[in-house]
């Protein structure tokens, strides 16, 4: 498929033109018309783009990508290494980063929600970007933290009482634990993010509202790999996801 194509496809599809963001969404790197073969991953670092290279891929797609409000817009250093990876190659880079939070159905809450078993009741936060709803079947703390383990892979970081009994829940995947307030406000049991704060433990603690960071990583891998197996799907494209490990 052209390249074009693909970037109207996911431009309308993740609706950028709504969000106000941190960086560019959409097409950040250019390379290639033709499209074959998309890699898809979590952030668009070396290791990522150097994956990308030795399977020949034409597209990398990725939830983190470059040119961050406020970053040095000097091409030195890292920056210029991964530059020169994607230019020399070729390879397009596609990257979205709130609209990949935000969506619906392939975005990063939904898609944690769905492995997690949590259902989805309604949106909170700065552009709607926090979700909460219900857990299918209830459970102490402590069975909810082993449930996370066991499905991501990762032991989450837990704050609260282990026998308290979680019925409705607040999440937002990766650098969210500034909305934690606002999930206490939604009158739930539990909020779920990535990471967490000093001050939001004597939150959770004080609130009585306990706090599950799960990791940045493993919250955030499953959006842009199921967004790859939809376009693999719809337009007949080799996709393959690639983890990096990352214990954050």
């Amino acid at each position: 498929m052209h390249r074009n194509v693909l970037e109207n496809y996911l431009n309308q599809l993740l609706e950028i033109s709504r969000f106000e963001d941190y960086c560019p969404n959409g097409l950040q790197v250019e390379g290639r018309e033709n499209i074959q073969q998309i890699i898809t991953g979590v952030t668009a670092s070396r290791a990522l783009l150097e994956a990308a290279v030795i399977k020949r891929a034409d597209t990398v797609l990725v939830h983190h990508g470059y040119f961050w409000r406020g970053e040095d817009a000097r091409i030195t250093g890292m920056k210029a290494h991964r530059l020169e990876m994607l230019i020399t190659n070729k390879i397009n880079l596609f990257a979205y980063h709130l609209p990949l939070d935000y969506h619906c159905v392939f975005g990063n809450n939904a898609q944690l929600a769905k492995k997690l078993e949590f259902v989805e009741t309604g949106r909170f936060g700065g552009q709607d970007i926090v979700a909460h709803g219900e857990l299918v079947t209830p459970m102490p703390l402590s069975t909810l933290g082993e449930k996370i383990l066991r499905v991501l892979e990762r032991e989450p970081l837990v704050i609260g009482n282990p026998e308290q009994t979680i019925r409705r829940i607040a999440w937002c995947t990766g650098a969210a634990q500034g909305y934690f307030e606002a999930a206490i406000a939604q009158d739930v049991d539990a909020y779920l993010t990535g990471e967490i704060s000093e001050q939001t433990v004597h939150a959770a603690r004080e609130s009585g509202v306990a706090l599950i960071a799960a990791g940045h990583h493993a919250t955030e891998r499953y959006g842009v790999q199921a967004l790859g197996d939809h376009l693999s799907e719809k337009f007949a494209i080799q996709h393959h996801f690639i983890d990096i490990d990352n214990p954050v």
